[in-house]
């Protein structure tokens, strides 16, 4: 299966007392078209991993590759990035927020942003400050799975969502992306994607200690996804 993304020997160091390594000589070879969960407790490298993917981040040494290319303005046609904290402007309107989204990505479709927007019940009218935390997420959400991507990189989609609307999301998740791309989604909350997820990555301490298919690692330890990573992290 050809190879989307390649990780190489990718280190990130920050500076400090201890020259703290938040990403450690890590390697990875992520296919086409894969529902991939990037997974492990809070402070252990996926999210520089992930602004290293998407250039928002130097690695310290080692590479990234998208499609063979290193993180540039190439590369950021090809990942459609949802970021943990919000970075839409607040007083836009969220019909702004699609137009703004279609001016700026040939392959976002407007037609599906505002179809997901109904199936919601998003005000396309309102302001985003006069949304709440959940809504603008899912906002936030639409307008990244909106776009024809070869690679979705969700960081933490459902957190901040009620567990009713998480059931609807990981379905939109689904059903609106390119079937040859590929999804890297961070979550802590394992129980609720375990189902939608094709491969694994677990990382601790900045480091990769396990990628594999979700069927590999459920033959191999003969438990569910997230009872294995409460197994590993002693939740």
């Amino acid at each position: 299966m050809d190879s989307l993304l390649e990780i190489r020997d990718l280190c990130k160091k920050y500076s400090g007392v201890a020259n703290y390594l938040a990403v450690y000589h890590m390697n990875l070879s992520i296919p086409k078209g894969k529902i991939i969960g990037l997974l492990g407790p809070n402070g252990c490298g996926k999210t520089t991993l992930i602004k290293m993917i998407t250039g928002l981040l130097t690695p310290s040494s080692g590479s990234v590759a998208i499609n063979g290319m290193a993180p540039c303005a190439a590369t950021k046609n090809i990942i459609s990035y949802l970021p943990e904290r919000t970075y839409l402007q607040s007083n836009m309107k969220v019909s702004e927020m699609v137009e703004y989204f279609s001016d700026f990505y040939e392959d976002f479709s407007s037609e599906r942003a505002y179809a997901m927007f109904k199936d919601m019940g998003i005000d396309t009218s309102a302001r985003l400050k006069t949304l709440s935390k959940g809504t603008k997420e899912k906002v936030q959400l639409i307008l990244v799975m909106s776009r024809n991507a070869q690679l979705y990189i969700l960081d933490e989609p459902i957190a901040g969502v009620d567990p009713a609307a998480r059931d609807y999301i990981l379905k939109t998740i689904i059903q609106n992306y390119n079937q040859e791309a590929t999804i890297i989604l961070s979550t802590h909350l394992i129980s609720d994607i375990e189902n939608v997820l094709d491969e694994v990555i677990f990382m601790k301490n900045g480091s990769l200690i396990l990628h594999d298919s979700v069927d590999g690692v459920r033959e191999k330890t003969g438990k569910s996804i997230d009872a294995y990573f409460r197994e590993v992290y002693v939740c």
